[in-house]
């Protein structure tokens, strides 16, 4: 408990990034209809699931040239 309460003002900047990024995935996804592979179905899911790394993964690799 005590190693926790130590990291946890670290924890905290990267969960507001993380949450914040996940939102601003799920946002571009509903609203944008090109995708470099996959489909919006694909992408929620693994924005969502994958919360750490699915909004960079998204950005990186299926957020579509066409936008």
């Amino acid at each position: 408990m005590d190693t926790l309460l130590r990291i946890l003002p670290l924890l905290i900047p990267v969960l507001i990034v993380d949450s914040a990024l996940a939102v601003a995935a799920v946002a571009h996804i509903l609203r944008h209809p090109y995708y470099h592979f996959g489909n919006k179905a694909l992408w929620l899911i693994i924005s969502t699931v994958l919360l750490l790394f699915g909004p960079i993964f998204y950005f990186i690799f299926g957020k579509g040239e066409n936008e």
